[in-house]
């Protein structure tokens, strides 16, 4: 098996090997780190990458995207609530222990739900962010979520913090565990012992989050 990857070079002292959930390897690296370095690494982790590339959990089959019916359920914080389009004109999305939408809207359904997950995310996450930073006594330069590919999370070589909005469907101690996750990174970049510690205080119950993206994290990416 031919291992094909794509390196990303920046300001770091380490490097660190991720496998995304489209299968693809990525290599980041620091910058004066030769090719052929970066090789003798990657061939050294080549078992470690092929049981990452194959994980079934972590690549389910694909699901079927939601319908913007009444009696549709769609997935917000753990939980599942039930959509209701109603004829009574409403702006946007209203959610009081269930989803209404206006049938005027009902086409721009998926637009109005991402918006309205957008937004819940930055509502959500960003309190988390703040809380973890100064817990940690760490700073980070701007927080912002988005559409990501393949990732929940991202710290990035500029202290930035991303999230992927998505992970607003996940239960709060999902949350909770992603933004620690990435904000240990700034104290220490790569997966090692004493990042888990540092993670472990923060968070106590991390490994039960890490279990239930593993099984669900599929359906986050559900639309919707």
């Amino acid at each position: 098996m031919q291992l094909e990857y794509e390196i990303k070079f920046s300001k770091r002292k380490t490097l660190n090997i991720t496998v995304e959930r489209d299968r693809k390897i990525i290599v980041r690296a620091p910058l004066n780190l030769s090719i052929e370095k970066i090789e003798e690494i990657v061939q050294s982790k080549r078992q470690w990458l092929k049981e990452k590339i194959n994980h079934t959990q972590k690549y389910p089959v694909d699901t079927k995207p939601k319908e913007f019916i009444s009696g549709e359920t769609l997935l917000y914080l753990g939980r599942n609530y039930q959509l209701l389009v109603v004829d009574e004109p409403i702006e946007g999305i209203e959610f009081n222990q269930r989803f209404r939408i206006s049938r005027e809207n009902q086409e721009a359904a998926n637009k109005l739900f991402k918006a309205w997950y957008m937004k819940q995310a930055l509502t959500k996450i960003e309190p988390l962010a703040k809380m973890y930073a100064t817990n940690l006594g760490v700073k980070f330069n701007e927080f912002k979520t988005s559409q990501m590919k393949y990732r929940w999370g991202s710290c990035t070589p500029n202290n930035n913090i991303i999230f992927n909005w998505r992970i607003i469907k996940a239960p709060m101690y999902v949350l909770e565990y992603l933004v620690a996750h990435e904000l240990v990174h700034l104290i220490e970049e790569n997966h090692t012992p004493r990042f888990w510690n540092i993670l472990s205080i923060q968070v106590p119950n991390y490994q039960k989050a890490k279990n239930w993206l593993k099984l669900n994290g599929h359906l986050l990416e559900v639309d919707f």
